[in-house]
């Protein structure tokens, strides 16, 4: 006669296989029952890079360092603000990067686009550059008030001159740039096509600033 602790290793071994074969049938009802996953549409900026003719370049080169987000817009979140006070996002609506990224790559190709510079690198590049652009992105979102809808863009840039000896003296400006764009469509797609013309303003603005700056003093 088969020893006791045999009957033990048997019950335990079909015990063991009826709880796979439960989770195995329940998987299987969840992948063919259930509902699927819903569809999340993802936005980037569409704009042309401003046009800056007439000013000669400059011999120096810039790097532009990866931009800061304020905590309350760091995610790929689409943020709206309803009313006074209150601040939501959209389901299953979202920027394809973060907006430090998104900022960032789309300045980087506005100023490499208008020539200003012998060269315009990326903060990770190993080359050297003269100047230095940091910067942030304060608010990045959408404001509904009862007159219209409108995309907020706030973006504060410092600008540097890396080869100034004295420390005191190599911040050459810190800005604000801030507009207002009126959404045409009140809708997710809406507010990228605002954020896309808010941010061809402040790019425009920040190069000639930029290019102004640095003009100046590699002028001396």
């Amino acid at each position: 006669m088969p020893h006791p602790i045999y009957f033990y290793r048997l019950w335990i071994s079909r015990n063991m296989m009826m709880v796979i074969l439960v989770q195995v049938f329940a998987l299987v009802g969840l992948l063919g029952c259930g509902h699927p996953p819903a569809l999340v549409y993802k936005y980037i900026l569409e704009y042309p890079p401003p046009t800056l003719r007439g000013l000669p370049p400059l011999e120096d080169s810039l790097k532009v360092q990866q931009f800061l987000v304020a905590q309350e817009f760091n995610s790929t979140a689409m943020v709206y603000r309803p009313t006074p006070y209150k601040s939501e996002t959209y389901t299953y609506h979202r920027w394809r990067v973060s907006p430090g990224y998104l900022v960032t790559d789309y300045l980087l190709r506005d100023l490499r686009s208008a020539g200003l510079f012998k060269a315009v690198f990326p903060g990770d590049s190993s080359s050297k550059s003269r100047y230095l652009l940091e910067g942030g992105v304060e608010e990045i979102q959408e404001i509904d008030n009862p007159a219209g809808w409108n995309a907020s863009l706030k973006l504060t840039v410092t600008l540097l001159d890396q080869e100034e000896p004295e420390i005191t003296k190599r911040v050459l400006f810190q800005k604000n740039f801030q507009t207002l764009e009126p959404m045409l469509d009140k809708t997710p797609q809406g507010l990228a096509e605002a954020v896309s013309r808010a941010m061809q303003r402040l790019s425009e603005q920040i190069c000639l600033a930029v290019y102004q700056a640095a003009r100046k003093v590699s002028a001396k």
